[in-house]
């Protein structure tokens, strides 16, 4: 399995969430994990952003941004190219996605193009999730809604 994960879902690799255990099952089956070069920073940004909020302790964001950092040359790194750009900016205006959004999903796009294999695309966003699957590309979790629901009722009942 050829495995796309937006920065949504990569940080659920270094961080226990709701979330982290379906990326764990996606990853354990994964023969090749690929992201775009954008996570970078996306994935740091996140973590600054737990430690700020008081979601993780400072040394909790340190060492998952260790964590991250040290795997990061393990990922395919899809380049942010012209090609990529263009095919994100017709993403952002057909489907009313966000900016980087639409660039994680063209790089999937393009890179399960090159490939001319399914790429998997893991995400946790929901629009972006419908909008992959109208796109060609295989979903996981492969019931994203339910999932959100499920995770929305357990926190509405203190769970």
């Amino acid at each position: 399995m050829i495995l796309y994960l937006d920065a949504s879902a990569l940080v659920k690799r270094y961080v226990a969430e709701p979330g982290s255990a379906e990326v764990g099952e996606a990853l354990a089956h994964a023969a090749l994990v690929g992201t775009a070069l954008i996570s970078r920073a996306e994935v740091a940004a996140t973590l600054g952003k737990a430690a700020r909020l008081g979601a993780l302790t400072q040394q909790e964001a340190i060492a998952c941004l260790q964590c991250f950092r040290e795997e990061w040359p393990a990922l395919m790194r899809v380049q942010v190219t012209e090609m990529v750009v263009t095919r994100a900016d017709t993403f952002a205006w057909e489907h009313g996605l966000r900016g980087y959004d639409a660039v994680h999903l063209a790089a999937a796009s393009l890179w399960q193009d090159a490939l001319g294999e399914p790429v998997i695309f893991c995400t946790f966003d929901r629009r972006l999730w419908e909008t992959a699957g109208r796109v060609g590309l295989a979903l996981h979790p492969a019931d994203l809604p339910a999932l959100l629901e499920a995770w929305q009722a357990a926190r509405s009942h203190g769970g």
